[in-house]
C-alpha cells in the first residue's frame, strides 16, 4: 500500500505540472477571437480547492466507499488513464488546442479519433481524473468534493465553449453537436 501512495503522489504532482505547463504554454496567440469569459479562471478557483479539500476530508473522516484495496487500485488508474489520454487529445489538437476558449482564423471542427464519438474528450478525460482522485480517496465526501463542483466548472466551460463554436462555424457545429456526446460515448 506504501507503494501505491507514493505513486499516488507521483501521478498527482504530474496532474498538477501538466495543467501547469498547459496554462502556461498553450495560451491562445494574439490572432485568436477570445470567447473565454473567465472560464479558466473559474476552473482554476473551483478545482484547486476542491482538490485539497477532498484530500482533507479524506483524512480527517472516515466515510469509505468500499472496505477493500480494490478501489485504491482502480482510482490510481483513473487518474493516471485520465492524464494520459487528456494529453494524447491536447497533442492531436496541436495549434488549435488553448487553454482558454478562442477561436483561430483557420479553425476547423475536429471530427475524428475520440471526436467522432464526443465533442469534449479533453474535458472527458479530466473529469475521469476527477473520478478517480476520489476512488482513490475511498471517501463518499471525498469523492462528491473532488467530482462535482470541477463537473459542474467543466459543464459552464463547455456551454461558453459551444456558443462560440456555434457562432463561428453554424449549421456545421450544431449538425456535429447532434451526431455526437457531450462528453460520455452514446450517453452523455
Amino acid at each position: 500500500m506504501k507503494e501505491l501512495t507514493i505513486i499516488f503522489y507521483i501521478s498527482m504532482a504530474v496532474w498538477f505540472l501538466s495543467e501547469f505547463y498547459y496554462k502556461k504554454m498553450l495560451a491562445s496567440d494574439q490572432n485568436a477571437q477570445k470567447k473565454d469569459k473567465s472560464t479558466l479562471n473559474i476552473l482554476w478557483i473551483v478545482i484547486v480547492p476542491s482538490i485539497f479539500l477532498a484530500v482533507f476530508i479524506s483524512n480527517a473522516f472516515k466515510f469509505p466507499i468500499s472496505n477493500r484495496e480494490w478501489i485504491f487500485f482502480l482510482g490510481e488508474s483513473l487518474i493516471v488513464i485520465g492524464i494520459f489520454f487528456r494529453w494524447i487529445i491536447i497533442r492531436s489538437l496541436g495549434k488549435y488546442f488553448t487553454v482558454d476558449v478562442s477561436i483561430r482564423e483557420d479553425h476547423k471542427i475536429k471530427k475524428e479519433g475520440f471526436y467522432k464519438y464526443i465533442r469534449h474528450p479533453s474535458y472527458a478525460f479530466a473529469l475521469l481524473t476527477f473520478v478517480g482522485l476520489g476512488l482513490f480517496l475511498n471517501n463518499w465526501i471525498s469523492f462528491a468534493i473532488a467530482f462535482i463542483p470541477p463537473f459542474l466548472a467543466f459543464t459552464y466551460r463547455i456551454k461558453v465553449e459551444e456558443q462560440a463554436l456555434i457562432e463561428q462555424f453554424g449549421d456545421e457545429y450544431i449538425q456535429y453537436r447532434k451526431e455526437t456526446k457531450k462528453l460520455i460515448p452514446f450517453i452523455y
